[in-house]
């Protein structure tokens, strides 16, 4: 009976041990790893400065990074990158119903910026200047 006794206020110990280690570990992964600061902001205390810029590289990495995924192959409708036929019905609406199309959508296929949330209106536009002069 002791035996059990001693079993049971072991195994006790050791989950209450088990505890406070699966909750140190928890606390470590979700700890704060580093500070963000924002340009314009006081920044002193920042130890390294990195410049998000979307876009970089003009329309051709936007493109590659957000539309080629659909216009590459025609998916869901999208005209092909240099498809001249697939293209003309869209430039004879215009340059501004192909930018405002990029930048809002067009259903049924074309989601709002391409599902590019982190590009800006002027990064959809070079996008679409580029697709532009693949077909000329």
């Amino acid at each position: 009976m002791y035996k059990f006794v001693l079993m049971l206020i072991a195994v006790g110990l050791a989950s209450i041990v088990s505890a406070d280690t699966i909750e140190s570990e928890i606390v470590d992964r979700i700890k704060k790893v580093g500070e963000v600061c924002v340009e314009g902001d006081d920044c002193s205390a920042a130890s390294a400065t990195v410049a998000v810029t979307e876009g970089a590289g003009g329309g051709e990495a936007t493109y590659r990074k957000s539309c080629a995924t659909c216009h590459d192959i025609g998916l869901a409708g999208a005209p092909k990158l240099a498809d001249i036929p697939a293209w003309e019905p869209r430039i004879a609406k215009g340059i501004d119903a192909l930018y405002e199309a990029a930048i809002n959508g067009l259903p049924p296929g074309m989601p709002a910026k391409g599902m590019c949330f982190t590009c800006s209106d002027d990064d959809l536009k070079v996008a679409v200047d580029y697709m532009l002069d693949s077909i000329k």
